[in-house]
């Protein structure tokens, strides 16, 4: 079986929604990783998780960047293996570099706290191999720096090889002003780096796997995990 890591910043709070979420949910076997761990030998795939390593001081993830175990997450992205930052983890990948661009503070400089729709747009991922393009998620956000920027030859490089997985629109999957709620750039919630092993995203799908939580539009995205590590 599988073995997920979940690794735990100061100031992480949504470390054990992800473990809830692989463990209780998915059934699978899952660790929690202390940012000084620097071994991921046993580990099959990695999850940053969400929420205010070291108290975003600087600008989100900026600090996270030079944990002790993130030389390890460069080096095990390096060779492939796959990773997915949410929301503050996709801010410590961008700082890494491990994946494009840059967040700023969401346009209206507001902390949004809400679900939202993102539409899928490419379904030959490890990350969406379970969705259907098009297909529409509700999805919760909880971000005040998710305010998505890239150069415009960074961003053609992004739609020419297919990186960008998911988009903000809204229930109909429009790509309205309205529904890109904090400003991203060409409405992006979530890309891959070029090899597409490493997904950062602004969303949380780990807070959508349940009905009690009011959608389970996260659970397809797992379920893709697991069903591409079971067949590797």
């Amino acid at each position: 079986m599988a073995r997920f890591g979940v690794i735990v910043f100061p100031g992480s709070n949504c470390d054990h929604d992800a473990y809830h979420a692989m463990k209780h949910v998915m059934n699978a076997d899952v660790k929690f990783l202390w940012h000084k761990d620097t071994d991921l030998s046993d580990i099959d795939f990695l999850i940053v998780p969400g929420g205010f390593s070291y108290g975003d001081y600087l600008r989100s993830g900026a600090i996270a960047r030079f944990s002790p175990i993130m030389q390890s997450v460069v080096k095990y992205a390096e060779a492939g293996k796959p990773v997915m930052g949410i929301c503050n983890g996709f801010q410590i990948l961008l700082e890494s570099h491990l994946i494009p661009g840059a967040m700023l503070h969401n346009h209206d400089l507001k902390f949004v706290c809400k679900n939202i729709y993102m539409r899928v747009e490419n379904t030959d991922t490890m990350f969406t191999s379970q969705l259907q393009k098009g297909q529409v998620l509700d999805i919760p956000v909880s971000h005040g720096e998710g305010n998505y920027k890239i150069d415009p030859n960074g961003l053609k490089s992004l739609q020419d090889n297919d990186q960008i997985l998911f988009r903000y629109c809204n229930a109909n999957g429009e790509l309205t002003d309205e529904a890109n709620f904090n400003g991203s750039t060409d409405h992006i919630a979530g890309i891959t780096n070029k090899n597409k092993n490493v997904l950062g995203m602004m969303p949380h799908p780990e807070r959508a796997m349940e009905k009690i939580l009011g959608s389970e539009d996260g659970l397809p995205i797992f379920e893709s995990i697991l069903n591409s590590l079971s067949v590797a």
